[in-house]
């Protein structure tokens, strides 16, 4: 287990991140990147996570267990920390971007050190464009989104209110020509607004994680639904 923060050179940059217009001008990585043939899906969404929300985000990826998928999030708490949580139940590579670098005594939020060494413990990623004692300032947090989507063929919502910050991410996903996928709620619910008002605009409505398989072009398969 490789567990060094260690620099990447421009050249072993994944080729998706060096397609954005703003790649980092430095990338660090601590753990194991995942196999060449692997997809990788980025999960956002609120960092107050409803019930609905951890439901769902929870079975849509339970049912990605066994298909050569890397789950991409933030390391944030809410969505990020159940995407995160949920490959890892599921059997998934996991990818974790904070926005702080990867040294054990910044990873941000602290509380979630515990959860950045067991992604690294079950073969996963910690990457950031900052150097490894950089502590998280607000700024970065917006500038590493261009990051997760950067890194990702397609990006799933699982809930965002009317000023969450994924409405950024799912701006960025646009920009880049990823695929943006939603996962819609009750039309009373503020956490669905963005996933509502992207799926108007042509985002993918997800209820299932086939949904998930389908739009990123592996096939159909037995999943679960909610």
């Amino acid at each position: 287990m490789e567990t060094r923060v260690r620099q990447l050179s421009k050249d072993a940059y994944p080729k998706e991140l060096l397609e954005i217009p703003s790649p980092p001008d430095s990338l660090y990585i601590r753990g194991t990147w995942p196999l060449p043939d692997t997809i990788r899906l980025a999960v956002v969404g609120s960092r107050e996570l409803s019930a609905y929300g951890k439901e769902a985000c929870h079975l849509l990826i339970k049912g990605l267990s066994g298909h050569p998928i890397s789950i991409v999030s933030g390391l944030a708490l809410g969505t990020d920390t159940e995407a995160h949580e949920a490959a890892l139940e599921a059997g998934l590579h996991t990818i974790a971007v904070p926005g702080s670098g990867l040294a054990d005594t910044v990873i941000y939020p602290k509380t979630n050190q515990p959860l950045a060494e067991r992604i690294l413990k079950a073969g996963g990623t910690l990457l950031s464009e900052h150097e490894e004692n950089h502590s998280a300032r607000k700024e970065d947090f917006p500038s590493r989104n261009r990051i997760m989507v950067g890194l990702s063929k397609a990006v799933l919502i699982i809930e965002a209110a009317p000023q969450s910050g994924t409405l950024i991410t799912a701006r960025l996903t646009h920009e880049y020509n990823r695929e943006l996928l939603c996962v819609p709620h009750r039309i009373t619910d503020p956490h669905g607004y963005g996933g509502h008002l992207f799926m108007t605009l042509g985002a993918t409505p997800i209820r299932t994680s086939e949904d998930i398989l389908l739009a990123l072009n592996i096939g159909e398969q037995n999943t679960l639904s909610i």
